[in-house]
């Protein structure tokens, strides 16, 4: 465990305000400038019990008193990538990626990933359309919410590593899906991919079931996937266990989010990247905590205790890392996805995505 932080002050001749201290670690100086007064940033993310600590004040990051907005992330995507909206912000990481490979620094990231998820399980198909394999998928009409949404980026990705389906060789189609919209929210273009940019109007869900189109990756099911004389089913049925397997083999674990802060924010107060990392993370052990709660169970799901010990057999102890080296394998991985699917122009080192925090 990291030894408690100590504030001391230190002479720094013309540098030394009244209205700072100089934070220093047990084994050296740190070079972080921490305000006395709180500094106040809005923060925009999902209400994950990963994060729930940071809502209700119970953890607060040193030198920073947060505002939080809940949106779903599509809303906070949207409003953080076109209008810069907030001093933080959960944001796709597929999207930050690909401003980064354009050379564009409007904002910064720490590597907290507040979503993530495998991705064998949103693949979903009509049962009419012959899919009975990934193969299957060659040349047939494929639906997605937004192209380049981070969920879609994985599922392709390792529907050619693993299965060597191409995504040139599919026609895809972006737009609504059962009543979600999910308007643009960064431009690109697509040379040597066939993909229609459908009218928000036109409704993706239904066109499933009817067989219009063959197949949704999506992170949200459709509607009709639950019904008993569904059309519509996974293309990996026994995903769980096809999920295990490909963690094994890869060491991958989908990262769909990360945080970020505004170009601004971070380039005037460089110490709130450090001060926010912390805090997620004893956010994180807190929400652990609450997974092994057995005086009385915290989550409404009977085997709770039980899951939390069958994931931490297979992912170990801390099966949902944040920082670089936990998680290089699937860091490495996406910026190595967008170029193979022509959406960024180059592939990004992870040095040039995250703070050095």
């Amino acid at each position: 465990m990291r030894a408690p932080l100590h504030i001391v002050e230190r002479d720094l001749g013309d540098e030394l305000r009244p209205d700072v201290h100089v934070a220093w670690y047990p084994f050296g100086f740190c070079g972080n400038i921490w305000p006395m007064a709180d500094l106040r940033l809005t923060i925009a993310f999902w209400d994950y019990d990963r994060v729930r600590p940071l809502i209700d004040r119970t953890i607060r990051p040193r030198g920073i008193d947060l505002n939080p907005i809940i949106s779903r992330p599509s809303e906070t995507f949207y409003r953080m990538l076109r209008h810069q909206e907030f001093d933080v912000s959960e944001l796709s990481l597929s999207n930050y990626t690909m401003l980064r490979s354009r050379g564009d620094d409007t904002f910064m990231a720490i590597p907290v990933f507040p979503s993530r998820l495998f991705r064998h399980s949103c693949i979903y198909v009509n049962r009419k359309a012959r899919i009975n394999t990934p193969s299957d998928l060659i040349g047939k009409r494929i639906g997605v919410p937004e192209y380049s949404m981070t969920a879609a980026v994985f599922a392709r990705g390792l529907l050619l590593h693993e299965y060597g389906v191409k995504p040139e060789t599919i026609e895809w189609f972006s737009g609504t899906q059962d009543g979600l919209q999910r308007p643009t929210r960064i431009d690109f273009e697509l040379p040597g991919v066939k993909l229609t940019r459908m009218p928000l109007e036109q409704d993706m869900g239904p066109m499933l079931e009817t067989g219009e189109i063959d197949a949704i990756i999506s992170p949200n099911a459709p509607k009709a996937l639950g019904r008993p004389d569904s059309p519509v089913r996974r293309l990996f049925q026994d995903y769980r266990n096809v999920e295990k397997d490909y963690f094994a083999k890869t060491g991958i674990f989908p990262i769909m989010h990360t945080i970020v802060l505004r170009k601004d924010v971070y380039e005037k107060h460089p110490w709130t990247a450090a001060s926010l990392f912390e805090a997620f993370e004893q956010a994180k052990t807190w929400a652990y905590d609450q997974l092994m709660e057995t005086d009385a169970l915290k989550l409404t799901l009977p085997w709770v205790v039980a899951e939390t010990e069958e994931t931490r057999r297979i992912m170990g102890e801390d099966f949902w890392p944040y920082g670089v080296e936990a998680n290089r394998r699937a860091l490495e991985a996406l910026p190595q996805y967008l170029y193979e699917q022509h959406l960024a122009p180059r592939v990004v080192p992870i040095e040039e995505l995250f703070a050095p925090v």
